[in-house]
């Protein structure tokens, strides 16, 4: 009977003992905030994830009414500030002629054999006027900017809009008379800010629109213009000896082409 008795109490007395143990032993709470944080971190991802998902989206919506159709071939027209002009293509001038283009910069008119490469290339000079016309007559759209009025951030802005983007250029255009000037294939937008919402519009409505530029499937490469050192843009106004904008020799290569406009979906 004694021995019943120890036996129980000492039963007892483990069974406290572990009890003690049991309440005594600390909550987890380093594990339990890390996992919280994790979770945190996980859904501030998410939502900024989702976010920029829609931004892009809704972007893209917005610029939808910009992309040439059968039945909306031109939608610069709707683009408050562009001025149209008409060109004759495959007017071509030498190396050493200069144009007396009727605009600044000029977009349309006699322009020099050998195209600017417009590949989504940053030209940190200024290009000369005839070689950047012709790519112009490529398809391609030309972002200038007055180096005296735009630097920094808004440099930056427009630098992403043309590096690496098919038939895209940008380039300073020294003693231009607004901050930025983009510039297609008879089509022209002066503008103050890089934060203008008409770039991308104008850009979405005039890059390789095969209803508002002559040479279809033409390229924005070019074996004969060295992207590196190109030629130099000039400032001076042009001499007596100036091809007038009527002038030019007439490249039949170029005129009447029917190819097919090239893709123009922006690089990821």
């Amino acid at each position: 009977m004694t021995s019943g008795k120890k036996t129980k109490a000492a039963r007892s007395s483990v069974q406290a003992a572990r009890s003690s143990v049991v309440a005594s032993k600390p909550k987890p709470w380093g594990t339990i905030i890390a996992v919280i944080a994790v979770l945190a971190l996980a859904g501030t991802v998410f939502t900024y994830a989702y976010s920029r998902i829609a931004e892009k989206n809704a972007a893209e919506a917005a610029l939808a009414k910009w992309v040439p159709s059968e039945e909306n071939k031109d939608p610069s027209e709707q683009i408050a500030g562009v001025v149209k002009k008409e060109y004759p293509a495959g007017k071509h001038v030498t190396p050493d002629q200069r144009v007396a283009y009727d605009q600044s910069p000029p977009f349309g008119g006699p322009h020099d054999q050998s195209w600017a490469v417009c590949t989504g290339v940053v030209y940190d000079k200024a290009v000369r006027n005839e070689n950047m016309v012709h790519a112009l007559e490529h398809g391609a759209v030309w972002i200038a900017y007055n180096p005296d009025q735009v630097s920094g951030d808004a440099l930056d802005k427009l630098k992403a809009k043309a590096d690496g983007q098919p038939f895209t250029m940008l380039s300073p255009y020294p003693g231009l008379d607004k901050p930025i000037s983009l510039q297609a294939w008879g089509r022209q937008l002066k503008l103050d800010s890089a934060d203008d919402e008409r770039i991308d519009q104008f850009i979405r409505s005039l890059r390789t629109n095969k209803y508002t530029y002559p040479e279809l499937g033409a390229t924005c490469d070019s074996s004969t213009f060295d992207v590196d050192n190109p030629p130099p843009f000039v400032a001076e106004a042009p001499g007596e000896g100036a091809v007038p904008m009527e002038g030019g020799t007439e490249d039949t290569s170029e005129t009447g082409n029917t190819g097919t406009a090239p893709s123009t979906q922006p690089s990821s």
